[in-house]
C-alpha cells in the first residue's frame, strides 16, 4: 500500500532534480568580461547623469569624506535620508518585541561583537572614521557613498584604527586610491558593492550567511537565476529596492509569508520577498502537479524548493567555530594553519591563533523548519543556564500560525567566551592598540574584563566556554527551476521535511486509514482525468463526423 502510494504520488507529482556535477562547480565563478553587463537595479535601473562630467568632482580629492562633501552638494537630502538606514545607525527597535538591535548591540556567534571593536569591525560601516564610542552620527561628511556606489572595485576600506601588529599587518602595501578615479565611476550599486560587506561579513567569504558569497559576483545560471551575469543580471536592489536610501528586507523582522503578493502597479517598494514579484500561484497551472505546487505556497516558502542546497558555487561557509583552541602562539607567535580546500581550488584557514578552530562545508542541504519570520536574540543582557546550549538567535513559528511556513536555514554552531558567574555572554576587547586586546596578547581574561569595563558592565570574573548556536535564512542562490526539489526529496521516509512537525505528509508519515483515503483520492483524480480526456476525445469525433 505505502508503495502504491508512493509510485501514484511520483507519477501525478515528481519532477526530475538534476545534480551538479563537479566540471560545473570547477566554474564558478566564472571569468569577468572585459566589459560586464549593466546590472538591472530595478525601478532604479538606469541612470540620468554622467558623473566625469560634473564639476563637482574634477577638483582635486585626498580623501572619502571630501567626495562626500561634493556629493552632498548636488544631492542635497541624501544625507537626511540615508542617516534613517540601518546601515548607518547599526541599530534597529524591533516594534513586536522592544528589543535594540543592530550590530551596534548585539553579541554573535562569528567574531562575537562588534561594540568596543568598531575600529576594526566599522570598516563595514557605511562611514568614515567610527572606532569608538565619540563617533558623531549627526555628521553627513562622515556617510561613505563611495562604498556603494564606486564601480572601479579599486576602492577599499581599511580599519579605523592601528590594532595591534599582529593584524593591521594584513592591510599594509595596499594601492593608494585614486579618489578622482573613483568619484567619477559612481553608479547605481552593484552586487560587488554590496558584496564588499555582505559576502565577506563574520570574519571571510561566505563565513556567515552560507547563501551570500564572492561567487555571486558574476555567477551563472546554475547559481543563481536572477543574479546570472548573462542572465537576468539582476543587482541586489533589484530585490532590495530602496525608497530614501532606505532598503526593503531585514533580517531582523523577515515576512515569512506574503499574502499580498504583488503590488500595484508591479514591485512594491517595503518588502524584499519572492511573492511581491512572482505573486502567490507563481505556477503555470497547465497540470495537476502544478495545481498542488501553488496549492503548496501558503505552507511552504518558496526558498524551501528552489534553494536545494546553498553555500554553492565554489565557495565554502562555515559551520563550526570554536574559541576554546584561540590563543596558541609558536615561539610567541600566532598562527594559521590552512586545512580545507573549496571548490574553487581556494585554501581556507581551518585555525588562526586570533579566533580559533573553523568547520567548512558547501553544497549543504539546508535545515528545515516552521518559521514565522520573527527572530529572537540573546542580548548581553540576557541570563541563561550554563549548562545548556544558548540560541544566539532563535525562531519562532507552527502550522497553526497563518504567518508562519517551512522555510530553510543554516545552523551555525560555537564555542565562544562567557560570564559563567553571572550566566550571560560578554563583550570581549578584541582589537586595539592596547595592551588589553586579545588580539594581540591572547589573554581571554584580561579582555574580556576590559571589554565588559567599557560599557560598565557587570562581570563576575569568571570567564568560561559554552555552545551556542545560531540560524540564518536561506534566501539566495536560487537554482534554475530543473534543480528544484522533487516532491520525492520531501515525501519520503528520512526526507528533507524529516524533522518539522505538526503536518501529516503522505509519503513521509504512515497511516492505514489516511493512506487508504489518499489511494483512494488519487485512483479516483485519474480516473477523472481519464474520463475528461475521453470525454474530450469521442466530443470532438462526433464534431469531425457531423461535419462531414
Amino acid at each position: 500500500m505505502r508503495a502504491f502510494l508512493g509510485l501514484a504520488l511520483a507519477l501525478l507529482l515528481v519532477g526530475p532534480l538534476a545534480t551538479l556535477n563537479a566540471s560545473d562547480q570547477s566554474q564558478w565563478p566564472t571569468p569577468l568580461a572585459s566589459k560586464p553587463p549593466d546590472q538591472i537595479s530595478g525601478p532604479l535601473s538606469g541612470g540620468t547623469g554622467d558623473h566625469t562630467k560634473y564639476d563637482a568632482l574634477k577638483q582635486p580629492f585626498t580623501s572619502g569624506p571630501e567626495v562626500t562633501k561634493a556629493c552632498l552638494s548636488c544631492h542635497t537630502e541624501t544625507g537626511k535620508h540615508f542617516m534613517k538606514n540601518i546601515h548607518w545607525t547599526w541599530e534597529y527597535r524591533n516594534p513586536d518585541t522592544g528589543q535594540m538591535l543592530g550590530k551596534k548591540h548585539l553579541i554573535n556567534n562569528f567574531c562575537t561583537n562588534a561594540r568596543g571593536n568598531e575600529g576594526m569591525c566599522a570598516q563595514c560601516h557605511a562611514g568614515y572614521g567610527w572606532k569608538d564610542e565619540s563617533f558623531d552620527f549627526t555628521d553627513e561628511t562622515n556617510i561613505d557613498c563611495l562604498v556603494c556606489h564606486e564601480t572601479t572595485g579599486t576602492y577599499y576600506k581599511t580599519p579605523n584604527s592601528e590594532g595591534s601588529p599582529a593584524c593591521s599587518i594584513m592591510f599594509e602595501g595596499k594601492p593608494p586610491i585614486d579618489y578622482n578615479l573613483v568619484a567619477q565611476s559612481v553608479n547605481l550599486p552593484q552586487r560587488a558593492n554590496c558584496g564588499t560587506c555582505h559576502f565577506y561579513g563574520g570574519g571571510g567569504d561566505n563565513v556567515k550567511h552560507g547563501d551570500l558569497s564572492s561567487a555571486l559576483t558574476n555567477p551563472p545560471r546554475e547559481l543563481d537565476v536572477h543574479m546570472d551575469a548573462q542572465g537576468l543580471n539582476f543587482a541586489c536592489t533589484a530585490c532590495h529596492v530602496t525608497k530614501s536610501h532606505v532598503w526593503a528586507g531585514s533580517r531582523y523582522r523577515v515576512i515569512a509569508n506574503d499574502e499580498q503578493g504583488t503590488g500595484k502597479p508591479g514591485q512594491r517598494r517595503d518588502v524584499a520577498t519572492c511573492e511581491s514579484c512572482h505573486g502567490n500561484e507563481p505556477h503555470p497551472v497547465d497540470s495537476l502537479a502544478a495545481f498542488k505546487r501553488n496549492d503548496h505556497i501558503s505552507s511552504i516558502a518558496c526558498q524551501t524548493c528552489h534553494i536545494p542546497e546553498f553555500a554553492r558555487g565554489g565557495v565554502a561557509t562555515e559551520t563550526d567555530w570554536d574559541w576554546r583552541t584561540a590563543g596558541k602562539t609558536r615561539n610567541g607567535e600566532g598562527y594559521h594553519e590552512h586545512g580545507y580546500t573549496q571548490g574553487n581550488g581556494e585554501e581556507r584557514y581551518t585555525y588562526k591563533s586570533i579566533k580559533g578552530t573553523f568547520t567548512y562545508g558547501e553544497n549543504l542541504v539546508p535545515l528545515y523548519r516552521w518559521f514565522d519570520g520573527q527572530m529572537d536574540y540573546t542580548t548581553i543582557d540576557t541570563k541563561f543556564d550554563i549548562t545548556k546550549p544558548v540560541a544566539i538567535n532563535d525562531f519562532t513559528g507552527s502550522r497553526e500560525d497563518p504567518r508562519s511556513r517551512i522555510w530553510p536555514f543554516k545552523k551555525m554552531t560555537t564555542w565562544m567566551p562567557a560570564d559563567m558567574g553571572n550566566g550571560t555572554l560578554v563583550y570581549n576587547h578584541l582589537w586595539g592598540e592596547d595592551e588589553d586586546s586579545y588580539w594581540g596578547n591572547y589573554d581571554m581574561g584580561r579582555s574580556i574584563a576590559h571589554g565588559m569595563k567599557q560599557f560598565n558592565l557587570p562581570y563576575s570574573g569568571e570567564y568560561g566556554f559554552v555552545e551556542t548556536f545560531s540560524y540564518w535564512p536561506i534566501t539566495h542562490m536560487v537554482a534554475p527551476k530543473e534543480e528544484a526539489l522533487a516532491c520525492s526529496d520531501c515525501h519520503a521516509e528520512n526526507g528533507r521535511l524529516d524533522g518539522v512537525t505538526g503536518i501529516y505528509m503522505p509519503g513521509r508519515d504512515h497511516n492505514v486509514w489516511v493512506d487508504t483515503i489518499g489511494i483512494i483520492a488519487v485512483i479516483g483524480t485519474l480516473f477523472v482525468i481519464l474520463g475528461h480526456a475521453l470525454i474530450r476525445f469521442f466530443s470532438s469525433m462526433k464534431t469531425k463526423q457531423g461535419q462531414h
